[in-house]
């Protein structure tokens, strides 16, 4: 008799995705739809989170259930954690789009510092002196950030120009601007730091006054907690619209109660963070309140750089997810050739993308030179390195045609957390760099694994 067993191919890849849908953690993962990668992403943050508490409470000879001020996992270095990465989580939200069309951008960090020199120059010296304007003027930093954002869309602007039109590779122009620009930042004031800074500018950094406080951070949370129930009932109805399959009542719910309590937990959070005694023994003389024998209490709340970050996420999400133009950026990264004969002009989606890198650079500059209450010759150098480390370890792909903003936000994140950590526990930093160089080969190795997998 002939074994029929033996005629049919194996296919370990099948019997894997069979495997998963019967397996408890397969039918949960189905039903909520949620992303492996990113929550793998997160599961990395917590460990990595919790890795840095408990060493640095041993470091310490402290109880890690203790949450000693000088731990890491503290109101107060979380809160500052979240300010420090604003900067380069925005700029990782454009990266995404430059990596997804195959292309790199080397200068970010160089533009950074250049467009921050300039908006410090145009309010200590270029308003003021030239063109007359008192201090303390409220068109003061409006006038610095429209300079700014001008020359950061003239700066994507030209350098997209080259790239697409010109064709030559995106590696060699954002190198060449990475010198340029960095150059013309020192050129600028010949290297001389530039401060202070105009007061309404430094809201920016974040900071006591840069902070909208508690009441202010609750609403926010409750309108966020809205949205998200907003989006997923939307959501629901647009897919019963159009025959999509729909997600359980109970995952909808899951998602929902889990996102909002989140939110709300990181607002309690930036509620948990007081205001230094001095900042508050000066407030409550100036304003003729009277401080209790055990202190007063005033909280940071959310951070103004924060809720940039998180508005900047929200746009280029929407962008990425939602518009013809970020359906054509994917396109033309996944298949550039099939995307020019399909009729999208390739060319010019690539200079827009390089012009919302540089506007997105000029807001990351505002929140840099606002939070040092100055623009050095030194802001954003190695910048561009966090940036890219971030979109890769978020998931976007060297290879081109996939990524997500979130992804790379969340990348910020977890590279700005082993910065902190370090700092916080006293590595040099030599070493410090050879830890960031060694997570983002990994994390590229990981990313090659995977996709050979799928």
């Amino acid at each position: 008799m002939t074994d029929t067993t033996s005629d049919t191919p194996a296919n370990p890849a099948a019997d894997r995705a069979r495997a998963s849908e019967l397996s408890a953690v397969g039918r949960f993962l189905k039903a909520t739809e949620l992303d492996t990668r990113m929550l793998g992403m997160v599961g990395a943050l917590l460990i990595i989170w919790i890795g840095l508490h408990v060493i640095s409470s041993l470091r310490l000879g402290v109880n890690p259930l203790d949450f000693d001020s000088r731990t890491f996992l503290t109101p107060r270095n979380l809160w500052n954690l979240s300010v420090q990465t604003s900067a380069v989580a925005i700029m990782a939200s454009g990266m995404v789009l430059v990596i997804v069309m195959r292309n790199i951008d080397l200068s970010v960090g160089s533009a950074e510092g250049l467009i921050g020199m300039v908006m410090g120059f145009a309010q200590v010296h270029f308003l003021v002196r030239m063109v007359g304007l008192e201090l303390g003027n409220p068109w003061i930093w409006v006038l610095a950030l429209l300079i700014g954002l001008a020359l950061g869309l003239l700066i994507g602007a030209f350098q997209g120009f080259v790239i697409a039109y010109l064709e030559v590779p995106a590696f060699i122009v954002t190198l060449g601007g990475l010198l340029v620009w960095r150059g013309a930042a020192w050129w600028v004031t010949s290297g001389q730091t530039v401060a202070p800074l105009d007061a309404t500018f430094q809201l920016m950094g974040g900071g006591p006054a840069g902070s909208i406080g508690a009441r202010w951070s609750w609403i926010v949370g409750a309108v966020a907690c809205f949205a998200v129930v907003f989006a997923l009932f939307n959501g629901r109805v647009q897919r019963k619209r159009f025959r999509f399959p729909l997600r359980p009542i109970w995952a909808e719910t899951l998602l929902g109660a889990v996102t909002c309590a989140v939110i709300m937990g990181a607002v309690w959070l930036a509620n948990s963070y007081p205001w230094p005694v001095g900042i508050v023994n000066r407030y409550a003389a100036a304003n003729n309140i009277t401080v209790p024998q055990g202190g007063l209490f005033i909280a940071h709340g959310i951070a103004v750089p924060v809720l940039m970050a998180i508005a900047v996420g929200l746009v280029m999400t929407f962008i990425t997810k939602r518009t013809r133009f970020g359906r054509y950026v994917f396109a033309i990264g996944g298949n550039p050739e099939a995307a020019n004969l399909a009729g999208i002009n390739t060319r010019w989606i690539t200079m827009k993308v390089f012009m919302i890198m540089g506007v997105l650079a000029t807001m990351a500059a505002a929140i840099s030179s606002a939070r040092q209450n100055s623009s050095t010759n030194a802001l954003g150098t190695l910048d561009e390195l966090l940036v890219i480390a971030a979109a890769v370890i978020g998931g976007t792909s060297l290879a081109g045609g996939s990524g997500t903003v979130l992804g790379a936000m969340l990348g910020a994140l977890l590279m700005q957390s082993l910065q902190s950590g370090m700092v916080l526990l006293g590595v040099d930093s030599p070493l410090q760099s050879i830890v960031v160089g060694a997570v983002l080969v990994i994390a590229v190795w990981l990313d090659t694994i995977y996709r050979k997998r799928v």
